[in-house]
């Protein structure tokens, strides 16, 4: 379960000024011309500029494409499911649902971040990860948006056509339901990768900016596929044969499109990348 769950969560994969391949793919059929790019969702500052490549592919397109319509993410009704989803309003609670020795374990790793645990007691697992994930976050000093939100607030500003694959409310049932028949499972794992945020980091930062398509997969596709087949189907594989449908669609378009998902859905036998050159369409990775 190496590193495995802060991969799942945030696809927490950032950057680096080398010389590489990208990850970003130029897809063609005929005249019609689509860019597939893999995004990391959290950036530091000093990550900016983007890779050259992206910005071109962004002022090639004229729709820019999201796993979902970011703007959407901030609304009261947004929030209001999240509370809904995210915590328990009932006579469950995080200390009912966990075992004493993973509620414990717990316990002792909130007493070290300077969190009462009986704080987190209505969240449920995936809101417990995520709140201490932003927290070892911000000792980072990892505050910034990602590629996505970049390019969302260009795309805002510029006038550009913004869509999405997926509803809003879709991607946050993926996220909330994380844990969900394995809590004890989740925690423990979680915990494990939090206490190595850093590391896990700057491990899969070249991976990412190099496009480096089998490292992508042996740090993050793999041990999710092996350990939990049940979410890596849920959260990967399903996610992906939807996304097709509508990614093929926009291959049929006159337009230029650029699609941003997180760079684990292009890997692997499963990935959108593959699933492209197995199916004929003429696909070239992009280099700076």
């Amino acid at each position: 379960m190496k590193n495995l769950m802060l991969g799942i969560i945030l696809n927490l994969i950032l950057c680096l000024s080398v010389a590489a391949d990208t990850s970003l793919w130029k897809v063609q059929l005929h005249k019609s011309v689509t860019y597939i790019g893999g995004t990391c969702h959290v950036l530091r500052k000093f990550d900016y500029p983007l890779p050259e490549e992206f910005v071109k592919a962004y002022e090639d397109s004229d729709v820019i494409v999201f796993e979902t319509q970011l703007e959407e993410l901030n609304s009261p009704k947004t929030q209001e499911m999240i509370i809904r989803q995210g915590f328990y309003n009932d006579d469950l609670s995080l200390d009912k649902v966990l075992s004493i020795q993973t509620y414990d374990l717990l316990r002792q790793y909130c007493e070290a971040s300077g969190i009462p645990v009986f704080s987190l007691n209505k969240f449920k697992p995936s809101m417990v990860v995520l709140t201490l994930l932003g927290l070892e976050l911000q000792k980072l000093g990892i505050n910034q948006t990602g590629v996505d939100h970049y390019f969302h607030h260009k795309a805002t500003m510029e006038g550009k056509k913004i869509e999405g694959l997926e509803s809003v409310n879709k991607q946050i049932e993926f996220v909330l339901s994380m844990g969900e028949g394995s809590e004890n499972d989740f925690i423990e794992h979680s915990i494990k990768d939090l206490k190595k945020t850093g590391q896990i980091i700057n491990g899969l930062i070249a991976a990412w900016k190099q496009g480096d398509e089998d490292k992508l997969y042996k740090l993050y596709i793999a041990p999710l596929k092996k350990d939990y087949p049940n979410l890596y189907e849920t959260l990967i594989a399903e996610r992906n044969r939807e996304w097709l449908s509508k990614i093929e669609r926009y291959l049929q378009t006159p337009q230029n499109e650029l699609i941003l998902v997180g760079v684990g859905h292009l890997v692997g036998k499963d990935g959108i990348v593959d699933y492209l050159r197995r199916s004929g369409y003429s696909i070239n990775k992009l280099d700076y």
